[in-house]
């Protein structure tokens, strides 16, 4: 089975038991954020927690070890065209450099981290129309002068 099956296997199960998305997370003990981007192949589950995923959904036994696998984060240079991812790469563009600027001046020369980070999505009510908060949180690191 391909990774790629896999993730469209997931998605079908998912379907099929009625579940969102936050109660598979709150049946397995993550974050929806990070069990989503794992489910579909951009991170590796934990052994536990690929087992858990497994029976809760009802995959085959084999999944796990395609769930435990470190993934290959390949993805195109291009803007895609969904309108929500599109926005989120707008935000990088628009914000990118302004975000970097923050970290810069209240951190110092350095990055925050992909690696050591979390993230939650969550809604927010408004009269004007609900929206959307993204909460980022990763490690700073700073670079080394050398």
């Amino acid at each position: 089975m391909s990774r790629d099956d896999l993730t469209a296997l997931i998605l079908s199960a998912k379907k099929a038991a009625g579940l969102s998305w936050q109660e598979i997370a709150d049946g397995i003990g993550m974050s929806p954020v990070w069990l989503h981007s794992a489910a579909t192949g951009m991170n590796a589950f934990p052994e536990d927690k690929a087992r858990a995923f497994v029976a809760l959904l009802d995959l085959p036994d084999a999944a796990v070890a395609a769930l435990t696998e470190s993934p290959l984060k390949v993805w195109s240079q291009a803007v895609p065209t969904d309108p929500c991812v599109y926005r989120l790469y707008e935000i990088v563009g628009v914000y990118g450099p302004t975000i970097k600027a923050m970290i810069n001046e209240k951190f110092g020369n350095g990055i925050m981290s992909a690696i050591d980070f979390s993230m939650e999505v969550d809604r927010e009510a408004n009269p004007k129309g609900d929206r959307v908060r993204l909460t980022i949180s990763g490690k700073y690191l700073a670079y080394s002068n050398w």
